[in-house]
């Protein structure tokens, strides 16, 4: 292909590979703006709703630290337990698409958000699913604990946000796509430039709930210990540096006892 022959437009892949219209997925692209929501209110950021009976979680690894005043250096570690933040918290009303455990509407993630030798990025997330009525009759903690100066990696926090809630459909990148698919389109999906022709829109990118993850590596799918593959549960991305992490990926495996989950850092 010449200097001045223009790349081919991306294809429409549901019209070019009928088989790919089949994985379609429901997302939920939450939309993040910065704002002051409520307890009661699904954010990014903001303060949770969380009971009065049930400690703050701290993170006690003992090996977190920060880069500081100077990111070329990390010499600032980071003593002791310090209190994760809250990252996301979602109430089933604002995405219906999302199945919550049976007697579960509100849904919690926290994260400790310095910086860990074993991950890139943080670590020691932890995810709750409650009932709101259930959290409200029994009172809400007085107090979350707050982020002292210089204790935390700025790139790991969000900006307290409201959400606006939209519900789009989801496909998979290729790094997704079942092998024999792969295998057979795959050729045709590259251009002769080493450039891609896949569809830039076709896979949603940003905070999420369900869907596909956005990966930007190889795919790494995790299973439970009932050897189930987990499904995509959320993508946190996008509204955060987070390092040189292209996303964080939560997964659940929702026909075992107790929905175990896990997650997974993609790197750009």
């Amino acid at each position: 292909m010449s200097e001045d022959t223009p790349e081919p437009p991306a294809q429409d892949l549901r019209t070019l590979i009928p088989e790919y219209a089949g994985l379609v997925r429901e997302a939920t692209l939450l939309n993040p703006e910065p704002g002051d929501p409520g307890v009661r209110e699904s954010s990014l950021g903001g303060e949770p709703l969380w009971p009065a009976d049930e400690p703050w979680p701290y993170c006690a690894q003992e090996d977190h630290w920060t880069f500081g005043s100077d990111w070329r250096n990390r010499t600032e570690i980071v003593p002791g337990a310090v209190p994760m933040v809250p990252i996301l918290q979602l109430f089933a009303r604002d995405v219906p698409g999302l199945e919550f455990p049976e007697g579960k509407d509100l849904l919690q993630l926290v994260w400790c958000a310095l910086v860990h030798e074993q991950d890139p990025g943080p670590v020691m997330p932890r995810l709750y699913w409650r009932n709101e009525a259930e959290v409200v009759a029994g009172g809400l903690l007085s107090e979350i604990p707050g982020v002292g100066e210089g204790e935390y990696d700025e790139d790991h926090m969000p900006e307290p946000s409201t959400l606006s809630p939209v519900v789009v459909e989801d496909y998979p990148r290729w790094l997704d796509l079942p092998e024999d698919m792969e295998r057979t389109w795959g050729p045709r999906l590259r251009s002769s430039t080493g450039g891609s022709l896949w569809p830039p829109d076709s896979n949603v990118i940003g905070t999420k709930a369900g869907g596909w993850p956005a990966w930007t590596q190889p795919a790494d799918w995790p299973d439970c210990e009932g050897g189930h593959r987990m499904e995509h549960l959320l993508t946190i991305t996008g509204d955060m540096q987070l390092g040189d992490c292209g996303g964080v990926y939560f997964f659940h495996c929702r026909r075992c006892p107790g929905l175990p989950w896990d997650w997974r850092f993609d790197c750009h």
